[in-house]
């Protein structure tokens, strides 16, 4: 059964800082862009970050708003990815998903199509 289960969201202070956990089985991640997304209450769904494969290794891509402060990574033997996010902002406050395209490369936000559950992550001022 493919799947993955997001962990690691809570509630922070603004400039604080949370570790998203995404654990997936039934595949992969190093096989796969596998992304975070993020959908705020009333707003529409927006990607975060995403890893992919390029030239024989793995690259990342952030959305403006969250470059320079959120880092996603990968543990190939855990078959897990993370979302570090840092200078967390009430702005950042929304439900988090992970999420895998059906390729390792050359992948847009439009290709993930496996989603977890979320994980809620809420930032006060």
């Amino acid at each position: 059964q493919v799947q993955q289960v997001e962990s690691g969201g809570g509630s922070v202070q603004a400039g604080g800082s949370l570790r998203l956990s995404c654990e997936a089985s039934g595949y992969t991640v190093s096989s796969h862009c596998m992304g975070w997304f993020r959908q705020a209450q009333g707003k529409e769904r927006e990607g975060v970050a995403f890893i992919y494969t390029y030239v024989g290794g793995r690259q990342t891509y952030y959305a403006d708003s969250v470059k320079g402060r959120f880092t996603i990574s990968e543990d190939n033997v855990k078959n897990t990815v993370y979302l570090q996010m840092n200078s967390l902002k009430p702005e950042d406050t929304a439900m988090y998903y992970c999420a895998a395209a059906p390729r390792s490369w050359h992948c847009s936000w439009q290709d993930f199509n496996d989603w977890g559950q979320g994980t809620q992550v809420t930032v006060s001022s």
